[in-house]
């Protein structure tokens, strides 16, 4: 694999003619900066021949740099995290539609936009992270709980920017309706030990600082904390106890790591073997040991700190929805205050 950075590859891909790519090549724009995927690119390449060009970059910016090549884009494949990102590549006209019987025989169906214009190919768990000196399970059994004034002052959360949260509130919005979904967004603010900041990881060890009770973040956070050379993010890590959320009645809520086809993608037919590939029981495992990622395809190998964690039901709701509902999700955080 040709793994270059954000300026080298902008040069090398906007060089490279058509023809010289057609044959050999897949040019991944890649909103996932994690070097573990180079795994998942090398074993691509040694399966098929064909070689991974790689362009990193914000979600936001990948999609504005497509919109600005245009039909000359060198680009056959977006990668990006979470329904919301996706959502917008695809309202952007970013994503070609891809029917794919490996896609749709692998790939629950909530994994799958309706019309194939993403996939998801990789889960974390939205959860809790409590102190189980102050907390006991049964008061935060389900997202719902952390609206209840009984937790006033008890939680941690980031901001209402992170697209995480975003989808959190945009599944409350499909589960109860804008209103009950405002109701719970303020209800949540309420509680707020603290104004948000910080990335997951900062949740997790605001409660093992005492700082709150209850920390929201996913899980594969919690797993890398697990085994971090950083002996403080351990011990953190080891402070808390996990919990799914839900798990009488809808389920877990799941953020999903996808990608999709480019419009006018120059390598189409690579593109696609590309994103089979990512659903393939090799890409599934690589995705789960190189970031403790949940694996979409059912049965896929997992992640031993995420088995350790246990099973747990999943809310199986379309992840499309998701991003559905996101500008409805950014308007009520606006309105409730939440920061």
């Amino acid at each position: 694999m040709r793994h270059l950075s954000a300026i080298a590859a902008a040069v090398a891909l906007a060089s490279a003619s058509t023809a010289a790519l057609a044959d050999g090549s897949v040019n991944v724009y890649s909103a996932r900066h994690y070097d573990s995927d180079q795994a998942l690119y090398d074993a691509f390449t040694e399966e098929t021949g064909i070689e991974v060009n790689v362009l990193q970059g914000e979600s936001d910016q990948l999609i504005e740099r497509i919109k600005r090549e245009g039909e000359a884009s060198p680009a056959d494949v977006m990668i990006t995290v979470d329904a919301g990102r996706l959502w917008r590549a695809e309202q952007e006209g970013i994503f070609a539609p891809v029917d794919s019987e490996v896609l749709n025989e692998r790939l629950p169906e909530s994994m799958r936009h309706p019309e194939g214009k993403w996939f998801g190919f990789s889960q974390r768990a939205r959860m809790f992270f409590y102190n189980p000196d102050t907390i006991e399970p049964e008061q935060i059994a389900t997202y719902e709980s952390l609206a209840d004034p009984a937790l006033e002052g008890k939680i941690c959360i980031r901001s209402s920017n992170n697209i995480y949260n975003q989808s959190l509130l945009a599944s409350m919005i499909e589960h109860h309706g804008a209103e009950g979904a405002e109701e719970w967004a303020q209800g949540v603010a309420n509680n707020l030990a603290r104004d948000p900041e910080g990335g997951d990881r900062d949740q997790i060890k605001g409660v093992a600082a005492g700082e709150c009770d209850v920390a929201v973040a996913n899980s594969y956070y919690y797993a890398r904390m697990l085994n971090s050379d950083d002996a403080a993010e351990r011990e953190a890590a080891e402070a808390v106890e996990p919990l799914f959320p839900n798990q009488e009645d809808r389920g877990t809520h799941i953020n999903v790591g996808g990608a999709g086809l480019v419009e006018g993608a120059p390598n189409h037919d690579n593109a696609v073997k590309f994103l089979e590939f990512l659903a393939s029981d090799k890409a599934q495992h690589l995705f789960a040991i190189g970031n403790h990622e949940y694996p979409a395809v059912e049965g896929a190998e997992m992640d031993e700190t995420l088995v350790s964690m246990g099973d747990f039901k999943k809310d199986d709701i379309n992840v499309n929805v998701l991003g559905e509902n996101n500008p409805e999700a950014v308007r009520i955080f606006d309105r409730v205050g939440w920061r």
